[in-house]
């Protein structure tokens, strides 16, 4: 071998040596079925949705593409398993935004929310409805707020858990309304909604859905508000929490596909791209709505941007509100 072609070759063995394995992968990604872990039960909507995106993915990418379901603590063991896996692209996360924006701020999760993952795109969200049970006189939001202020810590609203979306909700209600309201936790939302039929309380929060709508259609459950970006098809009578001028208040359930971060970026570019096409499909869209659920996408930025201030605004209320799991 001539002198300059060996030295030729030796250059490119050794720049290659150098270069960090992810970024060899990359030109030949997807070479291998992508797993795709649910930080909730198998069955569920985020679940559902995730199977439907899942088989989306492998139609675009031309290769399988696995669920797995990791439920436990909140989405937090779900989604510690995409922290620890490989940063390969090869492994993806599905979960709502509450491991890295809440638990965070009420204990230490076994992975650093803000640098072991990384956001692919946001997918969905979900409504957070504010409801008057028949124990209720009032029949708006303005009605609920006269109530509170003219009898301080009479009335009892009812979350499906202690430092649950509902419950930060809640906190900000009081603080941006001045108000007093009795918090109610329950462990779920099956006993919450029984009790909330009978009357045991006066108001809940909890995510819309089909059983939701009914109990509403049929009159046993009263729409106050809506925690939501916008307006609710299903309900547009409604206002949202933004409306009503409390825009901290105005928070809903935000489902997204994430990455162990130093995931190679061209492979979340392609991803993200993916996952968005997924979104606009019709068939994707109709599986949301008929859930109750609304359909995002974006940029992986705009959705890390959303993350960061969620966070930012649950730390504070926390701190002012002393929640606390102890």
């Amino acid at each position: 071998m001539p002198v300059f072609s060996r030295r030729l070759a030796l250059l490119c063995a050794a720049a290659c040596a150098a270069a960090p394995w992810p970024v060899l992968a990359q030109s030949d990604w997807p070479a291998r079925p992508i797993r795709i872990i649910v930080a909730y039960p198998a069955g569920g909507v985020s679940d559902v949705v995730a199977r439907a995106i899942g088989e989306k993915l492998a139609q675009r990418l031309a290769t399988p593409v696995v669920v797995e379901n990791k439920a436990g603590a909140g989405g937090t063991i779900g989604m510690d398993a995409v922290a620890k896996a490989a940063p390969d692209g090869y492994t993806l996360g599905f979960s709502a935004i509450s491991p890295l924006v809440l638990s965070p701020h009420l204990g230490k999760p076994p992975f650093d929310p803000m640098h072991d993952i990384a956001p692919v795109a946001s997918v969905m969200y979900s409504p957070v409805l504010l409801l008057g049970t028949q124990a209720l006189q009032a029949r708006d939001f303005r009605g609920l707020m006269a109530s509170a202020k003219a009898h301080p810590g009479q009335l009892r609203w009812a979350t499906s858990g202690l430092a649950s979306l509902g419950h930060i909700m809640l906190e900000h209600i009081m603080q941006g309304a001045g108000v007093q309201i009795t918090h109610v936790p329950y462990k779920g939302g099956g006993q919450q909604l029984n009790d909330a039929l009978s009357g045991q309380f006066e108001v809940l929060s909890t995510n819309a859905g089909p059983a939701v709508m009914q109990h509403i259609q049929a009159g046993k459950l009263h729409p106050l508000a809506v925690g939501a970006p916008q307006r609710l098809h299903a309900l547009p009578q409604v206002p949202t929490l933004s409306e009503l001028k409390l825009p901290a208040a105005n928070l809903s359930s935000v489902f997204g596909i994430f990455a162990p971060a130093g995931t190679p970026a061209p492979i979340l570019e392609r991803l993200n791209a993916e996952i968005n096409h997924a979104l606009a499909q019709p068939d994707i869209k109709a599986r949301l709505q008929a859930s109750d659920n609304v359909p995002t996408g974006g940029t992986a930025a705009q959705f890390r941007q959303q993350i960061a201030a969620e966070s930012e605004s649950n730390a504070r209320i926390i701190r002012a509100a002393r929640i606390s799991l102890n």
